[in-house]
């Protein structure tokens, strides 16, 4: 007498279902009514839920409603729909020739320093404000945000956490977190891990867009001091301190002020409101997000051709983590430049007459310091785009 466990059903089209041994092995792969070698599956004693395969519908519904709460708190005038519509609606703003500048971006490995921290209430903040930053570089100001989260298993308190860092960088940043997607994907990340993601859209009217084209020669390049490593060079940063270096994360190493980890977790700075003081003022010629590549490739990407960046190395400190990282590593200048931003997480280009004008504004307006890093200079031939002094 056969059992449910001994029942086997055939690949052949119709599929039958075929008696096998009582062991419920298939017989050799031989289908026992048509008489010739087949496939088999084995019918299993009980019924497979979606959550058997690792995807919880019921802890989604659950991080679904407190990210919906976090959510309306970042909404604007713009929101026309609520969190759950299949599309997000947002009116555009009255503007005589609006643009819509876009930017999606990560936060890299800085993830894996999360993971390890066990701290995930300011990654979504990082997300943000790099996202706000590559397009407030061009003028935008920010419209609205959607989030991607992708993970293996998901656990409605980490998805909570990293949602209110998003929704914290969309308040401070007035800008809409209207939507987003939460993947949960069984067996493609590994158990408590996850990845993160975000697409920002602001506006713009065309004739104040920011593009670079108007920077001349002798124009001063103020910097904005960066919080520390941003969300660009993780990767070496990781392998320095925690393989070569055999730190952990709750290290204290002597010249940073707080535990490791939490030095590698520092936000990732909005520098928003200093660059809306400057262009509101008519003084913002250009302005560079300086993250991966440091100022060495992303500078370049906004002079004119035929134009380079003087830069005076002897102009800021370099921040201790920095140092201790090129220590460790013995990293070669050219790398450690290329990788870090060595303490600068923004350069703006105002005009040499109106520099110290735009250097009060920032810290009248603002409380917003800068430096001054160097000019602008004609390229020789041959000459790199930056040049360090």
């Amino acid at each position: 007498m056969f059992t449910r466990s001994s029942f086997w059903l055939c690949s052949a089209k119709p599929p039958l279902l075929c008696g096998v041994s009582t062991t419920g092995k298939p017989d050799r792969g031989f289908c026992v009514v048509r008489k010739r070698p087949c496939l088999y599956w084995n019918v299993p004693k009980d019924s497979i839920s979606y959550r058997d395969a690792g995807v919880d519908i019921d802890e989604a519904n659950r991080a679904v409603d407190d990210i919906k709460k976090l959510a309306r708190g970042t909404f604007t005038r713009g929101v026309l729909t609520e969190i759950g519509s299949f599309g997000a609606c947002f009116a555009m703003p009255r503007l005589k020739r609006p643009v819509l500048i876009s930017s999606v971006d990560g936060v890299g490995t800085k993830l894996k320093v999360a993971f390890l921290t066990g701290r995930h209430d300011s990654i979504g903040e990082d997300l943000v404000n790099h996202c706000v930053n590559d397009i407030a570089v061009q003028g935008a100001t920010p419209l609205f945000f959607l989030d991607y989260l992708a993970v293996g298993k998901l656990d409605a308190t980490i998805a909570r956490d990293v949602i209110a860092g998003i929704a914290r960088g969309c308040k401070t940043n007035q800008c809409a977190l209207i939507g987003g997607e939460t993947a949960e994907m069984p067996g493609l990340y590994t158990p408590g891990e996850y990845d993160l993601a975000g697409t920002i859209v602001g506006c713009v009217e065309k004739d104040e867009l920011v593009t670079g084209k108007s920077i001349e020669e002798g124009d001063v390049l103020l910097g904005m001091a960066s919080t520390g490593l941003h969300t660009n060079g993780y990767s070496l940063a990781r392998k320095l301190l925690f393989e070569i270096a055999g730190y952990t994360v709750d290290s204290m190493v002597e010249e940073l002020a707080l535990p490791l980890g939490q030095a590698l977790l520092q936000v990732h700075r909005s520098y928003l409101r200093a660059i809306q003081i400057l262009h509101k003022a008519k003084l913002l010629r250009g302005a560079a997000h300086i993250t991966g590549g440091g100022i060495t490739d992303n500078l370049p990407r906004i002079l004119p051709k035929g134009l380079a960046a003087s830069i005076d190395t002897s102009a800021w400190r370099v921040p201790p983590l920095f140092r201790i990282l090129q220590r460790i590593g013995n990293v070669p200048e050219d790398d450690w430049r290329r990788t870090f931003n060595l303490g600068i997480g923004m350069i703006l280009v105002v005009p040499e007459v109106e520099a110290s004008r735009a250097e009060k504004l920032l810290l009248q307006r603002g409380n917003e310091k800068s430096v001054r890093l160097g000019a602008v200079v004609r390229q020789k031939r041959g000459q790199e785009r930056v040049l360090y002094r």
